[in-house]
């Protein structure tokens, strides 16, 4: 499980990220690198990760729940999920 610090650390990135939003389109656009660079570095979309919301795993996560593969599987086997159950044939 990750730290709380490193998943309070992510979500100060996606409202960074958020907040300078435009103006890094704008500045994209007129092509004015320098002012780009003085932007603080984690408003740049590049550097967020995605994490699970339950555990804060950085790898393996489904998009579209938002949690990590492991937790992805033990909610549908408790039937959390609805609509989702294993597979069997």
């Amino acid at each position: 499980m990750a730290s709380k610090g490193k998943i309070e650390k992510m979500k100060r990135n996606a409202r960074l990220i958020k907040k300078y939003e435009d103006r890094r389109k704008k500045l994209k656009e007129e092509g004015d690198w320098d002012a780009l660079a003085k932007l603080p570095r984690n408003s740049s979309p590049t550097r967020y990760r995605r994490h699970c919301r339950i555990t804060g795993r950085m790898r393996g996560n489904y998009r579209k729940f938002q949690i990590s593969r492991i937790m992805l599987r033990e909610m549908a086997l408790d039937g959390l999920i609805p609509g989702m159950h294993k597979a069997s044939w």
